[in-house]
């Protein structure tokens, strides 16, 4: 189904019923819709699928309805509490994803939704941000003042935001797009955007809690939705170190660690992928992968035992359990600090 995670399934939706599946989680990133990348990160998948059962455990306890079942350890379904080991494979319903046809950068939305009926993944990303980092394309999108912000310019640091912003982008189109609140609500089909919205906010709140109660700051992280007969549910993973952004004294804790480290270290591979896709742009082709120019290189065997132990101490911190043999966070933190 992804770059990051295999999907299972034993019983397929239907225009009437959801289906019954998993997600299967591999230790395989992602890093600039590149796909999947040349090295693994050790206990990463089982980190995610971790954090991910804890946080829709969160989420049910609050009475925001999701797609999760529990995790799978020896064929048995259970609750997180009940594993006896860090799990890898969580339990889902399932709903429909029809094909999505397109010319060129065209995509036709209408036959997803004539196709989808009333049981539907909802093709958009709901992306919420707490905070605007140094690099944010909200920076290049808008002003300070949109946002109730007393600065003629951004700043050259992190600023924090008063009120959560939401924003909606694309799901399955080659490359992601930013989408303005009206295109958001046609492409949704049946879904409400304001109650994507209220559910997107109600998400941001439950994870940013979490996260501040393990000393961790919550900086933005998005959701995905399933329509399924007039109600909204949560849907794919939320609340992990590759779906949000987190920092721990200020040192980030999520997979912008290794955005970053590639940056430094491939920047021709990451400037070719910037530059296939203005010109994928340009040309108004989907495929701009094809137009990439450079490969990325394997990462050292010491980078990779430094992101496997910011996945794995970064859960310890967040879930507040010790699933994992890891540092202590901090000591993780100094890790990555060094690369």
């Amino acid at each position: 189904m992804t770059s990051v995670k295999e999907f299972r399934i034993e019983e397929a939706a239907t225009d009437e019923e959801l289906g019954r599946g998993s997600f299967v989680f591999t230790d395989d990133y992602s890093v600039f819709d590149w796909g999947k990348m040349p090295d693994q990160i050790p206990q990463k998948g089982a980190s995610l699928c971790t954090m991910g059962a804890f946080n829709f455990e969160l989420l049910e306890g609050a009475g925001v309805p999701t797609h999760y079942r529990g995790v799978v350890e020896n064929g048995d379904v259970v609750p997180l509490a009940e594993a006896s080991h860090p799990p890898w494979e969580m339990a889902i319903d399932l709903t429909q994803v029809p094909d999505l046809p397109h010319e060129g950068r065209e995509y036709d939305y209408d036959h997803y939704h004539d196709a989808a009926g009333e049981n539907y993944l909802i093709p958009l990303e709901i992306v919420f941000r707490n905070r605007v980092p140094v690099g944010s394309s909200l920076r290049s999108r808008t002003d300070p003042a949109d946002h109730g912000l007393d600065f003629d310019e951004w700043p050259d640091e992190a600023v924090d935001l008063a009120e959560p912003i939401v924003e909606f982008t694309t799901k399955y189109e080659e490359s992601d797009r930013q989408l303005e609140r009206t295109e958001a609500d046609d492409i949704a089909g049946n879904a409400a955007i304001e109650d994507l919205e209220s559910i997107a906010r109600e998400v941001n709140r439950i994870v940013t809690e979490q996260a501040d109660s393990a000393g961790l700051v919550h900086e933005d992280g998005k959701i995905e939705c399933c329509y399924y007969h007039g109600e909204i549910r949560v849907a794919d993973v939320v609340g992990t170190f590759d779906e949000n952004r987190f920092s721990y004294e200020g040192t980030q804790l999520s997979k912008e660690v290794l955005r970053q480290y590639h940056k430094r270290t491939q920047p021709e591979w990451v400037q070719a992928v910037e530059a296939a896709k203005a010109q994928a742009k340009r040309e108004g082709v989907a495929d701009w992968k094809s137009r990439c120019e450079e490969a990325p290189e394997p990462l050292e065997e010491s980078v990779l035992e430094t992101a496997s132990d910011l996945y794995c101490a970064g859960a310890n911190a967040y879930t507040g359990r010790e699933f994992f043999d890891a540092p202590p966070l901090s000591s993780a933190i100094g890790a990555v600090r060094r690369l």
